[in-house]
């Protein structure tokens, strides 16, 4: 468990460095941001995707960026000024990006 969120703290130091919308205080604050997104993902989330079943639905799952969007928006304000998220947008951004980088990390370090 410890790699897993090793591998995410790597991707979002690399998300960060990426996008300019996006700020990460440093190593341990964003081995913070992958614990605290792991568990809003492990208790928010299922809520969220149950109440959001019809507009996900409706929008053939597009509306499932928005979520991902919202998730990194709610890690940013818990973590503030530690890791901060400049809108909705950098928020989206940021939520696609890290689910390449935590895909590509695990292909890379054989992670299954």
């Amino acid at each position: 468990m410890f790699i897993t969120f090793l591998i995410s703290t790597i991707a979002v130091l690399l998300a960060a460095y990426l996008l300019p919308g996006i700020y990460v205080d440093g190593f341990l604050w964003a081995f913070l941001v992958a614990v605290v997104m792991g568990l809003i993902n492990l208790v928010v989330r299922p809520v969220v995707d149950f109440l959001s079943l019809p507009a996900n639905i409706l929008s053939l799952g597009l509306f499932t960026f928005v979520i991902d969007a919202l998730m990194v928006m709610l890690a940013g304000w818990i973590l503030k000024p530690h890791f901060i998220v400049d809108g909705f947008w950098w928020a989206l951004l940021f939520s696609i990006i890290l689910g390449l980088l935590v895909s590509l990390l695990n292909i890379l370090f054989h992670k299954k």
